[in-house]
């Protein structure tokens, strides 16, 4: 992930929740997340594009930033 944030960082905005902090349990059910990793894709106006849990794989987040 921080590869990818330092290659799209113009493109993309990478936020990373920790699920046993307060923001992260408070996140947890309006996102419906409940494993870690849990990678969500939103589109500019905050629609959830994709999500996988576990591995991210970097090529499709490349081909989604486009």
């Amino acid at each position: 992930m921080d590869g990818l944030e330092n290659e799209l960082g113009n493109k993309l905005h990478i936020i990373r929740v920790d699920i046993q902090e307060t923001v992260g349990r408070e996140l947890a059910p309006v996102y419906g997340f409940e494993y870690t990793p849990t990678y969500i894709f939103f589109d500019a106006k905050g629609n959830e594009i994709w999500r996988t849990i576990g591995e991210i794989d970097p090529q499709k987040v490349r081909d989604s930033v486009k």
